[in-house]
């Protein structure tokens, strides 16, 4: 009879190791499914501003823009006519 209660003992306490193991297993997995999530959002939100940042870069590069802030800021004029040179390569 030892040895059953010995076998009983012993598959209870695997038993119990392995409810454990899943508890801990189950808990692990909603951990990594949250910090999936939260990095998810991150990504749509960094993909959002690399396309208003694109846009942005967009709008800088426009020659309407570039002449706006060299005559508000920089005070300077277009060439006249004559003062005009053309380079040929």
């Amino acid at each position: 009879m030892s040895a059953r209660l010995f076998l009983f003992v012993l598959l209870l306490a695997a038993t119990l190791a392995s409810a454990i193991a899943v508890v801990h297993t189950r808990h692990e997995h909603r951990q990594r499914f949250v910090e999936l999530s939260r990095l998810e959002r991150e990504r749509d939100e960094l993909n959002i501003e690399f396309g208003r940042l694109q846009l942005e870069q967009a709008t800088w590069a426009e020659t309407n823009r570039i002449e706006q802030i060299a005559r508000a800021r920089l005070g300077m004029q277009a060439p006249q006519g004559k003062s005009l040179v053309v380079v040929k390569p």
